[in-house]
């Protein structure tokens, strides 16, 4: 297999659309890379699946993108992916660098001051022995109450494609979704006793974070990982020595294109409205 060289594309995928978050981050990061980027919302949403069916999936989306598009890194910009299958993909693809998301403790951490931090993931994750392992190497004075968010992921799926995503039955589930996992985590704010700081452990999550922020006021700390998964990401090019320049726009960099399992005008949606992305950049493939 040819090797990849500094204009091969980045490859990101993710359950679904949620990874479109993070690719939002890369493409600021590194605006003269190329990405390919493949959303499985035919299998989705992976939370709430087990860890062997992730695990093989996780195996399957990163030989494709290797094959098919010749990928110089791999984004798996998914939490649920990462802690089911980052370490057998490693495993299977030695030379492939790899990217995970985690969800962001240690930070939340370090910031809160009333040092009680909520976090909320799909089942997948909160259940995964990878976030217990998290939570117990930053609870030294750090109280973490994390919550699985079942439907939550679903709901985000299918509002992008409502002709009212902010007002229609979507948005109402995602409403009424936050506010009964809200409370199920306890009181927030910036009293002694308040979790004052809230990690977003799913990356569809940061397209609700307006809601969020509704909910819980204008005081209370919520963090996603993005922009640090993007800084790493150049990071690991530079070391690599594979990270494309201003040079290479002769050569078409800066191009990004998005696959679906699922429905394609669901992604063609999420591009327009989260990456201003026209629909001629996605195309689907089988589940």
């Amino acid at each position: 297999m040819p090797q990849p060289h500094c204009t091969s594309p980045i490859g990101v995928f993710d359950s679904g659309i949620g990874g479109l978050s993070v690719l939002r981050e890369l493409r600021r990061e590194l605006p003269h890379e190329n990405f390919v980027y493949l959303a499985d919302s035919g299998n989705a949403p992976y939370g709430e699946r087990g860890d062997e069916f992730v695990e093989r999936r996780t195996l399957a989306i990163a030989r494709y993108l290797q094959e098919e598009h010749r990928i110089k890194a791999l984004v798996v910009a998914c939490n649920t992916a990462t802690t089911a299958a980052v370490a057998q993909l490693r495993g299977s693809f030695p030379d492939l660098p790899v990217i995970g998301v985690e969800p962001a403790l240690k930070p939340a951490a370090s910031s809160s001051q009333t040092h009680r931090v909520g976090v909320i993931a799909t089942r997948g994750t909160v259940q995964s022995a990878r976030f217990e392992q998290l939570r117990q190497a930053f609870s030294d004075g750090t109280e973490f109450r994390a919550q699985a968010c079942d439907g939550l992921v679903s709901a985000i799926e299918r509002g992008v494609e409502e002709e009212d995503p902010a007002n229609g039955p979507s948005a109402q589930e995602i409403r009424r979704l936050c506010a009964r996992y809200a409370g199920m985590l306890g009181s927030f704010g910036v009293r002694t006793g308040d979790i004052d700081t809230l990690v977003l452990g799913c990356t569809h999550y940061v397209f609700i974070k307006d809601e969020l922020r509704r909910l819980l006021g204008a005081d209370v700390h919520i963090i996603d990982t993005g922009a640090p998964v993007a800084r790493q990401t150049r990071r690991i090019l530079v070391q690599q020595g594979t990270l494309a320049a201003e040079s290479d726009r002769d050569t078409g960099s800066g191009q990004v294109h998005l696959y679906t399992t699922g429905r394609l005008p669901a992604l063609q949606a999420a591009a327009r409205r989260w990456l201003d992305l026209p629909a001629t950049h996605c195309s689907a493939l089988p589940a």
